[in-house]
């Protein structure tokens, strides 16, 4: 019937080049056949000459005026080479980020006995316990809302608002003078300093791709030095009235505030890194392009309707699929459950050994100072960026991975049950100490 050709006929219009061969050639004639591929060549010819436009818009997209990511995505494409300063402000804010957590505690110790919260000095160390674990607490409540603002707001806001945490807070648990105004600004420090990943995703983003690995090594490096100055600023800066009497009086601010110096020095230094920041280019991408968006909803439109349901269903079950694979990967799983167990490892053993080191030898300590303890910690820290820079990349060239991994996982144990031993040595100079410390955790 007249009625089913046309249908037909109105179909094969709407989706070209599915009708079988035999079909086509009984409903259409040998001129309108002609027609038909004339018609389709000068369609071919048209969408040939419409697709720079189409990504011109693209482009555009890519490239917004206004957007700063944009711009930055621009400025890469010009310079091929490598971005020294903003890698060097990347680097200084980390080291700024990372300084309030390293140069705690050499000095922990005394600043909790001298806060007299503790009954007896078998008491300090677990009144410290909690002033560690405040910051860290802060930090793990505030580490994806502060992920969620970088993504929507930009990177460089976050940064910003962490160093100045660094610096109102790190400042203030300096002159703190009861124990709970010392857990609450250093929880706060915590909650408020969400830069651990935002940094990273800057420091891929603001270079070419080529530079990528460098700029994410920087961070990695700038935590390595601060475990060298970190401690150094603790242990010599502490208690500065009865260290350097010649410098600083009891009746200063610093002789009120034993603790005070090593948190102002590293504010000071936070506030030079938030001058910097001002220099920071923005590396997320920000527009909203009308023009565009229409572009790519008429084309949208040409498809099924039902097409596009079922793409959107197996989309979605895709996705699905790929998170429960993402689950049972149990090599992805294991590399994600040995890194927090050895984080907990090094943060949990880096205050233990402080505690254990400056208490006193009745209780089986090693009575260390708090400028022995930082001068214990500074050269373990430099062990770790000499073991990082020259040593790690040469055994991961030759063994692999996994092997290094292990090696250092066992020297860890042997370590562990060496610690006993020390208490005998009291007698030998402290250097011994520190050679045996620094080998065990530059080998981790």
């Amino acid at each position: 019937p007249a009625s089913t050709l046309a249908l037909i006929k109105a179909a094969d219009a709407r989706y070209p080049k599915r009708l079988p061969c035999a079909l086509y050639c009984s409903i259409y004639s040998r001129r309108e056949r002609r027609e038909i591929m004339a018609a389709g060549e000068r369609n071919e010819s048209s969408a040939a000459a419409a697709a720079p436009l189409l990504a011109a818009a693209r482009e555009r997209k890519l490239c917004k005026e206004g957007c700063p990511g944009c711009r930055l995505d621009e400025i890469n494409k010009s310079k091929t080479g490598i971005p020294y300063l903003n890698f060097f402000y990347v680097w200084v804010v980390c080291l700024c980020a990372a300084l309030p957590i390293q140069s705690l505690f050499p000095y922990l110790y005394f600043m909790i006995r001298d806060l007299e919260v503790a009954k007896q000095e078998q008491d300090i160390g677990f009144y410290a316990g909690f002033v560690g674990a405040a910051y860290f607490l802060g930090r793990t409540i505030s580490a994806v809302p502060w992920g969620i603002f970088a993504d929507k707001y930009g990177r460089k806001p976050c940064i910003v608002i962490s160093i100045l945490s660094v610096i109102v807070f790190n400042t203030l648990f300096g002159l703190s003078t009861t124990y709970w105004m010392a857990i609450v600004t250093r929880g706060l420090l915590g909650l408020l300093c969400g830069i651990l990943g935002p940094i990273k995703a800057y420091a891929s983003e603001v270079c070419r791709k080529e530079h990528q690995a460098l700029g994410i090594s920087l961070v990695t490096s700038s935590r390595a030095i601060a475990l060298v100055i970190g401690p150094a600023i603790g242990g010599f800066l502490a208690q500065p009235a009865k260290k350097y009497p010649n410098l600083f009086s009891e009746e200063s601010i610093f002789g009120r505030f034993p603790y005070f110096l090593p948190c102002f020095v590293i504010s000071v230094l936070a506030a030079g890194a938030c001058l910097a920041c001002i220099w920071l280019p923005e590396t997320l991408h920000m527009y909203h392009d009308d023009k565009v968006e229409a572009i790519e909803e008429m084309e949208a439109q040409v498809a099924d309707s039902t097409s596009e349901d079922r793409k959107a269903k197996q989309s979605g079950s895709c996705r699905m699929a790929s998170t429960k694979n993402l689950l049972k990967n149990w090599q992805l799983m294991s590399a994600i459950t040995l890194y927090c167990v050895f984080s907990l490892h090094d943060t949990a053993y880096l205050e233990i050994f402080s505690l254990w080191a400056v208490s006193s030898r009745k209780y089986r300590g090693l009575s260390f100072t708090s400028q022995e303890v930082g001068t214990v910690l500074a050269i373990s820290g430099f062990g770790v960026l000499v073991y990082q820079l020259l040593i790690y990349p040469f055994l991961a060239k030759y063994a692999g991975l996994v092997k290094p991994f292990r090696s250092a996982a066992y020297q860890m144990h042997v370590c562990f049950f060496r610690y006993y031993l020390y208490f005998s040595l009291q007698h030998i100079h402290s250097w011994l100490t520190y050679m045996v410390w620094s080998s065990k955790y530059s080998s981790t």
